[in-house]
Formats: C-alpha cells, sequence, structure tokens
C-alpha cells in the first residue's frame, strides 16, 4: 500500500488523569473501525505500527494508555488500574464517535479488549487477542514452563537470584535477556519498532501492575483473571500466539476452547512478538479473520 494513498490523523482525549495520544490511518475508509491496543503495562503504540497495511478497508487507530509513549504521564499510582484503562479505551470509542469497533489488543492489551467487550458487548463486533494473559497466573505458569528448557547455568542464575528477590542484578538481567530472546522476541537484532517501543517504557507502571519480570509477578495485576467470563463471549474471537510464546500454547488453546465462535492460531518459530517476526503472515491471519465478519 503506497503510502499517498493513506489518510491519517492525530489528536488527544481527555481521560481520568490527562490526555492520551490517538493516530487514525485511513479515516475515509468504511469497514469497521479497528482499534489497536498496546501491551506493557507501560508500553506504546510503536511496535504495532507494522499492522498498517490492516487500515486498506477500514479505519485503524492507534493509541498510547495514559502514562505512556506521546500521551501525558502523570505520577499518580492510583490511575494505573485495569478499571481506569478499560474505561479510558471507553473515553477514546466515545470521543471518536465510533458505535461499533474491533478490538485487537497485544499482551496487556488483550486485558484491556477483554474488560472492554465485558462491559459493553453491543459495542464490540469482534476480538484479536494476541499473546494473551486472561489469567495472570497461567501466564507466569506458562511462561515459567520454558524454565526446565534453558541451559542449566541460565536456569540456576534465574532460580538463585528469584530467591533472593535480587532482581536488579546484573546475572540476573543478563539470564533474564537470554530468556526475553527466546520467549519475547526471537528476532536478532529486535525489530526497530520494538526497540522504540522498549526505549519509551514506563517501568514505573510495569513495575507497579505486573512486577520485575515477564514472570515474577508481583503487581496489582496478580489476582486477574477473566477465565470463566469467556464461555459467555459469543462474538467472534481471535486468538494467536507463537510457538515459543510466554503466552504458552498450551494455555492459550484452552481459552480458546471455552468460546464457541472462536478461532486459535499458532505461529511457527515465533513468540510473544509474532507480529512483528512474521509481519506478513499475521496480517494475513488477522484480515483473513475479520474479513468473514458480517
Amino acid at each position: 500500500m503506497n503510502a499517498q494513498n493513506i489518510s491519517e490523523v492525530t489528536g488527544f482525549c481527555n481521560v481520568k488523569g490527562g490526555k492520551i495520544w490517538y493516530k487514525i490511518i485511513g479515516t475515509e475508509k468504511q469497514g469497521t473501525p479497528l482499534i489497536c491496543i498496546h501491551g506493557g503495562p507501560g508500553g506504546s503504540h510503536d511496535y504495532l505500527l507494522t499492522l498498517t497495511p490492516l487500515s486498506s478497508e477500514r479505519p485503524l487507530i492507534f493509541y498510547d494508555q495514559l502514562g505512556c509513549g506521546n500521551s501525558d504521564k502523570p505520577s499518580d499510582n492510583s490511575l494505573w488500574t485495569v478499571e481506569r484503562y478499560t474505561d479510558e479505551l471507553n473515553l477514546l470509542v466515545e470521543h471518536l464517535k465510533y458505535d461499533s469497533v474491533i478490538l485487537l489488543g497485544q499482551s496487556w492489551g488483550t486485558v484491556l479488549a477483554l474488560e472492554y467487550h465485558l462491559l459493553f458487548p453491543q459495542k464490540v463486533k469482534a476480538l484479536i487477542l494476541s499473546g494473551p494473559p486472561v489469567s495472570a497466573e497461567l501466564f507466569i505458569e506458562g511462561a515459567r514452563s520454558y524454565l526446565p528448557m534453558l541451559p542449566e547455568n541460565i536456569r540456576n542464575t534465574i532460580i538463585e537470584y528469584e530467591d533472593k528477590k535480587d532482581f536488579t542484578n546484573q546475572k540476573y538481567i543478563d539470564a533474564m535477556n537470554f530468556y526475553y530472546n527466546l520467549h519475547l522476541c526471537r528476532m536478532n537484532p529486535w525489530h526497530p519498532l520494538l526497540l522504540e517501543t522498549f526505549g519509551k517504557m514506563n517501568a514505573n507502571i510495569y513495575n507497579y501492575m505486573w512486577g520485575p519480570s515477564e514472570f515474577t509477578g508481583t503487581g496489582s495485576l496478580m489476582k486477574y483473571d477473566r477465565t470463566n467470563e469467556l464461555n459467555n463471549i459469543s462474538i467472534p474471537v481471535l486468538f494467536t500466539c507463537g510457538e515459543y510464546d510466554e503466552a504458552a500454547p498450551y494455555i492459550v488453546e484452552r481459552y480458546s476452547k471455552t468460546i464457541p465462535d472462536s478461532e486459535f492460531v499458532v505461529m511457527k518459530d515465533c513468540s510473544h512478538s509474532h507480529h512483528l517476526e512474521n509481519i506478513d503472515e499475521y496480517n494475513y491471519i488477522v484480515k483473513s479473520f475479520i474479513n468473514k465478519l458480517n
């Protein structure tokens, strides 16, 4: 798709705690708007920009959650809740005057997509949940399931420093980076847009809501679990994950089986960042799913 064929607008939306930034690509398109919800918590929209070709038939919306990216960055930790972030998404939908949307969430973004649908089921036409932590406990279980397969010295280092709760030790950081290069993003080097998001990461929000590492949960999200709500979802849902995803395929498949109208796709040789590791395949999977909607 040629750049000159893409219309684009950016703006800000007032939410509790400040203003959030958004971008709409394909403003003139007639299809149901697709809102892309970034992960983290504390990340930014940048690493999702490879989804831009999905704007060929519908408005494609990116936004930075409060405290993230181009949005305001208040220091009040009471703002970092699932409820406020869900309300923020609703305020954005109302600001843009959309009656119906498709939601695509990646990682933590799937939590907000799911929560929004549970609150406003009539407004959501379909969900795309990529690398979903529907249950924080199960996400961590899946992420840790790869530990026995790591080299012994890496595995022992992770276990040693976790037992000590010494998460800032360089040996622990190096061992976790080894893990992340297998299960967070397998690209070498990492995609520039992913590096851009990590460069902007609000570590305070991540640590407050999640914890010191992907599978060491100490934050406010640790009790999050919507697995019992999945069988009440009647709209089409697409679950995706990578073969080596922290959101382990055996767990994501379990989620998919509880929703009557759902699809489950595992992308081969990919990890949590599977939408970046095989851009064309991921976009094709999402586009094919959306094109089947009524």
